[in-house]
């Protein structure tokens, strides 16, 4: 099984990268469609389904359906380019994207919320079609976004491409006891088992740039959220809280009377400062998902800055080795809030997050396995209940104690020998039946939980 670093970590925009990121590229997609087809095309529109109709105004979703008919991609995504284009697709009732001419698309109208017919596919599915002069629909695609920012087509679903494996690599591990198997054999480190795979997809130079690149997204995203105050967007007036508290951290530092447990803090506010930038729909990377995504630098910058003996050169370690992790999750069960709540996108988070701190600490492969079995096995059955269907309330705070969590989940690992009860392979299968038995209104509809009971929302 193979999934590269590079589809694992993506760098998008926010709020949501199942919500946001998927429609924007699965629009491109059809784009691509429709350029490849042999008809004349007047106008397109959408229909969005499941979760994405539920919570798509929270998530920006309409507006990322809209960029990206208009041609707009998460990875170059230019937000003052964006506000102009959404301004003059709403004065003229048209997208042009490239290659395409003039298309009618009144947002208003040819955009729908349909909240009565989910499609079989997965919780987040939408509908795209193009239309000839007279307006009838001469081609139409079915898209899901299945997490993380993975896109797929009705067809590319149900012929298993989302568990397609490619080409072979060198260390093809479908599960947690293949991988330490592979590692007991080889004698290589998680991290060099992964490093051997993408290498053999791609070449050394191109991995240490790629990987450099995405921890730079990942530092620059704290670094703009510890500075950055005010009210995110969205209508629920949440104050941006990174900075206060950052600055009160910072002159505290020195003091004799700090708490031990203040750590926590520092660890909670990095992780928050990246999600008050992905609520506010700035560049963030997937880790492995947009509303997850401060679990994971929250815990490298942990490392770095607090950690004695850190040492940058880790960094790669440290995501491939979340990669690795990230990888049998997704593949051997979700990543998607919206197909198995949040223990798949913060109790993925975490478990990355830990396995990655472990093995740059010095864990073997077996304690490295034991710290992703920790800090997943203790967020099962998490729901995803967004209030107004924004990444806002709970997921802010939520991706702080998954920080938390994640660091305690590695320093518990290496303090054994990586010997324990619960296999990592057990707790991805129980949280795959969990997700499965869970109400569909605490999987990313705002139906349920905190969504319907906080006061004034």
């Amino acid at each position: 099984m193979f999934l590269s670093v590079f589809d694992m970590f993506k760098v998008g925009i926010g709020p949501s990268s199942s919500h946001t990121m998927g429609p924007m590229v699965a629009a491109a997609r059809f784009l691509d469609l429709m350029r490849a087809s042999p008809f004349d095309f007047h106008g397109v529109k959408a229909s969005l389904h499941g979760s994405l109709a539920f919570t798509g105004v929270g998530h920006a979703t309409d507006r990322a359906t809209i960029l990206g008919l208009a041609g707009f991609l998460p990875d170059t995504y230019d937000d003052a380019k964006a506000e102009a284009t959404l301004a003059d697709i709403h004065a003229t009732q048209t997208v042009s994207p490239e290659g395409l001419g003039s298309l009618r698309f009144n947002p208003t109208s040819d955009m729908a919320f349909d909240y009565d017919h989910a499609l079989e596919g997965h919780a987040n599915g939408m509908i795209l079609m193009a239309t000839d002069a007279q307006g009838d629909v001469t081609l139409k695609q079915i898209y899901y976004s299945v997490g993380g920012g993975f896109v797929l087509t009705e067809e590319e679903l149900a012929d298993g491409k989302d568990t397609d494996e490619g080409a072979p690599v060198p260390f093809p591990f479908h599960s947690a006891a293949e991988m330490l198997q592979m590692a007991k054999s080889s004698g290589k480190t998680i991290a060099g088992m992964k490093r051997a795979n993408e290498i053999s997809r791609g070449c050394e130079q191109s991995l240490a740039k790629g990987t450099a690149r995405l921890w730079q997204v990942m530092n620059d995203c704290i670094e703009r959220g510890l500075v950055r105050d005010g009210i995110l967007p969205g209508g629920l007036k949440v104050r941006r809280r990174a900075k206060g508290i950052h600055d009160a951290l910072v002159a505290e530092r020195g003091l004799n009377l700090t708490a031990p447990h203040t750590i926590n803090d520092w660890m909670s506010v990095y992780a928050m400062a990246v999600n008050e930038e992905n609520a506010a729909g700035g560049q963030v990377v997937t880790a492995p998902t947009n509303g997850a995504a401060g679990v994971l630098p929250a815990t490298l910058r942990y490392y770095l800055d607090h950690v004695p003996g850190a040492s940058p050169s880790h960094v790669e370690d440290f995501l491939l080795t979340a990669a690795a992790i990230g990888g049998l999750v997704k593949y051997n069960a979700s990543i998607s809030g919206a197909e198995a709540g949040c223990q798949a996108e913060v109790g993925s988070a975490a478990a990355m997050s830990a396995a990655g701190l472990c093995a740059v600490m010095g864990g073997t492969p077996e304690q490295v396995e034991n710290a992703a079995e920790i800090a997943l096995e203790h967020h099962l059955g998490m729901t995803c209940d967004p209030v107004k269907g924004l990444v806002q309330v709970p997921c802010i705070e939520r991706n702080g104690l998954g920080a938390i969590k994640a660091v305690s989940a590695a320093s518990l690992a290496l303090r054994g020998d990586g010997q324990h009860f619960v296999p990592l392979d057990s707790v991805i299968e129980t949280m795959r039946q969990t997700g499965q038995d869970m109400h569909e209104k605490y999987k990313e509809t705002s139906l349920g939980g905190l969504a319907v009971n906080v006061p004034n929302c």
